[in-house]
């Protein structure tokens, strides 16, 4: 028997019993689909975190110094007891220049920003969870940080009207602010805001320059990685903000640099605090890229196990079917044994067959896996995404090997039927 005579067989079986067969491939289309559907929505996730990791930089180290120490005033509330560590550390970081290539405080502060009818108290109170698109609603607030004239370098950033902030500005106490692209469009729609006046907390910042998007595409609309808006750390004083907590922003040269750069930080700060009331930590956000990598493996391995499950109850259907059928066709396989036919025109036939049937799951597996990944990344991550051409001939492979593997018991077994015996079953 040829292999195309085998395949011819094994399609008119198939077919014979279309219902016993769709039932029999249930396993393997929920396996494949399952395991299409979580290789693709992981990695999709992974590209779209890796997105969000590229836009704010790779070469960053992250300075921050706390107090845990507090005492109470006059007035009973209670104060930390940290002094003002700023000053120390950005001169030390300045000094650097040699390995660093920018540094910034990244300190949040809580203001409300209003421009003509737009305000930042009616927008916290508008943003709300839609139960029906899964999605938040309404304009969100903007993020409030304090930086200097190194913020773009340290966030990634680049002017895309008017100017960044300035060392005068910081040197002069200048009140004024640079917006984000997605604060700029809330705020002023498409009109310029560079020369335009906001309140801070009922004081006049005026607007000098609107950073580049670093979010772009379909998914600008839904990041809020470029609403924000930037003050001199020197509105400090004005706005208000701990003194006794200070976090940095420093971006390194040379990537291969960071370790040098994160054991000096590290020497300077042990010297620099009173350790009774302050503590610090410095780390390389990279560090965070590697926990989010890892976390993401686990949860992917531990989601492809239930899969591979399924892939076994699937397979062990499969072999199931296979002995049935078999035993359904003992006197056909009695009557070839009888005219000549080899064992291994047996065990190639119903290989055959049991690679088809998994090989007809795989592909349904496949079709249902890609409308599911299609589906989920429109609903998680306002994305499309589809399996890639190796992950879907690895399922496809994935399938047919399943039926090769658990149709080889049945298909010996059928080759080791003597033909008298066989000849004799009803």
């Amino acid at each position: 028997m040829n292999i195309r005579q085998a395949v011819k067989m094994a399609w008119k079986s198939i077919w014979g019993k279309k219902g016993r067969a769709v039932l029999t491939m249930l396993g393997i289309i929920i396996g494949i689909a399952s395991v299409m559907t979580i290789v693709s929505v992981i990695t999709g996730y992974a590209s779209k975190m890796m997105e969000q990791f590229e836009a704010m930089g790779t070469n960053r180290i992250s300075v921050n110094v706390y107090c845990y120490a507090w005492t109470s005033d006059e007035s009973g509330n209670m104060v930390p007891l940290g002094k003002d560590y700023f000053p120390d550390i950005y001169e030390y970081c300045n000094g650097m220049k040699d390995l660093i290539s920018g540094v910034t405080p990244q300190a949040y502060f809580n203001a409300t920003m209003v421009y003509g009818t737009k305000s930042t108290a009616t927008m916290r109170n508008n943003y709300t969870w839609d139960p029906e698109t899964q999605r938040m609603v309404g304009e969100a607030p903007p993020s409030f940080y304090y930086g200097s004239d190194q913020y773009a370098v340290c966030s990634n950033l680049k002017i895309a009207k008017g100017r960044d902030l300035s060392k005068l500005d910081l040197e002069r106490y200048n009140q004024v602010v640079v917006l984000g692209s997605k604060t700029a469009k809330i705020f002023f729609g498409t009109a310029n805001p560079v020369g335009k006046t906001v309140q801070l907390n009922n004081l006049n910042f005026e607007v000098v320059g609107v950073y580049a998007p670093r979010i772009t595409g379909e998914d600008a609309d839904q990041s809020e990685l470029d609403n924000f808006v930037l003050a001199p750390y020197t509105a400090k004083r004005l706005l208000g903000g701990d003194n006794s907590d200070s976090s940095f922003i420093v971006v390194a040269k040379d990537t291969a640099k960071m370790d040098e750069i994160v054991t000096q930080l590290d020497g300077f700060l042990k010297g620099l605090l009173d350790r009774s009331v302050n503590d610090y930590n410095v780390h390389p956000e990279n560090e965070y890229m590697s926990y989010a990598t890892d976390s993401l493996n686990l949860i992917g391995g531990v989601l492809a196990g239930v899969a591979a499950i399924s892939l076994m109850v699937g397979g062990i259907g499969i072999m199931n079917i296979m002995l049935v059928t078999v035993t359904e066709r003992t006197r056909e396989i009695g009557i070839r044994r009888a005219i000549g036919a080899q064992r291994s025109s047996i065990v190639t036939q119903f290989l055959i067959e049991a690679a088809m049937l998994c090989g007809i799951g795989g592909i349904i597996g496949i079709s249902i896996g890609t409308l599911g990944c299609f589906i989920l990344g429109n609903i998680l991550f306002q994305m499309t995404i589809y399996p890639s051409v190796a992950v879907t001939a690895g399922a496809f492979g994935l399938s047919v090997l399943l039926g090769v593997v658990f149709g080889c018991y049945p298909a010996v077994k059928a080759s080791s039927l003597q033909p008298v015996e066989a000849l004799r079953a009803e």
